[in-house]
């Protein structure tokens, strides 16, 4: 009885150690199927060497139990020594011991075959993983890609977007009033002499006039709404932009004479200078620059050579006031002011009332501050002359000739009422 219990025990564990290689087996044959490997080939004869000795085994192990088959159950029962619970508590507490020992030893000896088989798990996991990464790639996306997002040259194309003008030139008399050629040189220096400022005009092509100045702020005023939509090509001082568009901008006819009078433009911009001297302690730095560094022609007609699309560079004192968003934003109607005074005039007024009810200066310093060069007479008809037709946008315009002096109010309410109230009160004295 205690023989065929041996035997049965180490039958049971004899095939489950034979299941458990044919398991093996089998995961490797499904492997090797779908990606033929030598090293899977030889996994599967190492299995395969393994299972015959105990495939003998158990061979062996069915003769010898069919050989004692005459010893029974019944005949170990019969002994007086053990009982019946007895005997089925001992086979069951052999049986447990000799299983734990087998599996431990069976562990042991496919160890390896389940290390290969992690590793091959991690690799075809690996392998599902990048395939599904480029099957995601292959996808058609419903937008295009975005092939050129680092161009060297901002493209001035965006519509719907408000006009800007640059402080400082809204501050200094850089640009010409005159409509004709200006070849006089504007200067300016500090009370304390430690700032100056120079203006001087191209040789052959003279000093940029206010009407020039419309290339500026269209470019400034692009160029500004692209920093606001975050564009990355609004970092570039190259500025590309269609002539067609800037004369729609800049509310001018587009027939053939203004693409010639843009190219004349162009050429003031790129020949005024102007020269700064700043002193610093005991330094005194000199700096000059052209309002525009180079511009050029990317695109002409075929057909009559008139220029279609234009790349300006912008000088870095300009490209940086831009960058630093000191920038004012100006009215729609600025471009339908026909005369330059009236356009210096609004910008004055843009710069120092601003949204304030009013702002008052002499006569004698608006007109340095406008770079007049008429008589102080023939300055004041001008302005008594703009200030009865009342055309500069958001504003309108008095002048005192008790005080000589020209204020500017805000249109609306507020500049309403500081009119009336100083109107009284001039009335009262």
């Amino acid at each position: 009885m205690a023989g065929n219990l041996g035997y049965a025990v180490e039958l049971l564990l004899v095939e489950e150690q034979l299941a458990a290689l044919e398991r093996s087996a089998e995961r490797l044959q499904a492997m090797n199927d779908d990606a033929p490997n030598a090293e899977i080939d030889i996994r599967l004869n190492e299995i395969i060497n393994r299972a015959a000795p105990l495939e003998r085994r158990r061979q062996e192990i069915l003769a010898n139990i069919e050989a004692s088959s005459s010893v029974t159950i019944a005949t170990l029962e019969s002994e007086p020594a053990l009982t019946p619970l007895q005997v089925k508590v001992e086979a069951n507490r052999q049986r447990q011991k000799i299983r734990q020992q087998a599996a431990a030893e069976l562990r042991k000896d496919i160890q390896p075959e389940l290390d290969f088989l992690a590793v091959i798990d991690k690799e075809d996991k690996e392998h599902k993983d990048a395939a599904a990464v480029q099957k995601s790639e292959r996808e058609r996306s419903k937008l295009l890609p975005a092939r050129y997002t680092n161009r060297d040259f901002f493209v001035a194309d965006i519509f719907g977007y408000s006009l800007k003008d640059d402080a400082a030139t809204m501050e200094a008399p850089v640009f010409s009033l005159k409509t004709q050629k200006d070849f006089s040189v504007w200067e300016w220096t500090s009370k304390d002499s430690s700032r100056h400022i120079e203006v001087s005009p191209s040789v052959k092509y003279g000093r940029a006039t206010m009407h020039d100045k419309s290339v500026l702020i269209f470019v400034t005023s692009q160029m500004t709404e692209a920093l606001n939509r975050k564009r990355p090509d609004a970092q570039n001082r190259a500025v590309r932009f269609t002539v067609h568009n800037y004369l729609v901008a800049t509310n001018k006819p587009t027939g053939g004479v203004e693409y010639e009078r843009l190219e004349m433009t162009l050429d003031r911009l790129k020949g005024t200078t102007i020269k700064t001297t700043i002193r610093t302690g005991d330094k005194r730095v000199k700096e000059a620059f052209g309002i525009i560094d180079s511009w050029t022609i990317v695109e002409r007609s075929p057909d009559d050579e008139r220029m279609i699309a234009v790349e300006v560079v912008l000088s870095k004192w300009l490209y940086n006031a831009i960058q630093a968003h000191e920038v004012l934003t100006l009215h729609p109607d600025y471009f339908r002011l026909r005369k330059p005074l009236e356009r210096r005039l609004y910008e004055l007024a843009r710069k120092h009332c601003g949204a304030q009810a009013s702002w008052k200066i002499g006569l004698d310093l608006l007109r340095e501050k406008c770079g007049a060069q008429s008589h102080i007479r023939a300055f004041k008809s001008q302005i008594q002359s703009i200030a009865k037709a009342n055309t500069l946008p958001e504003y309108s315009m008095t002048y005192s000739h008790n005080t000589d002096q020209v204020t500017f109010y805000a249109k609306g309410a507020n500049g309403l009422v500081t009119a009336i109230t100083m109107s009284k009160s001039t009335l009262i004295r």
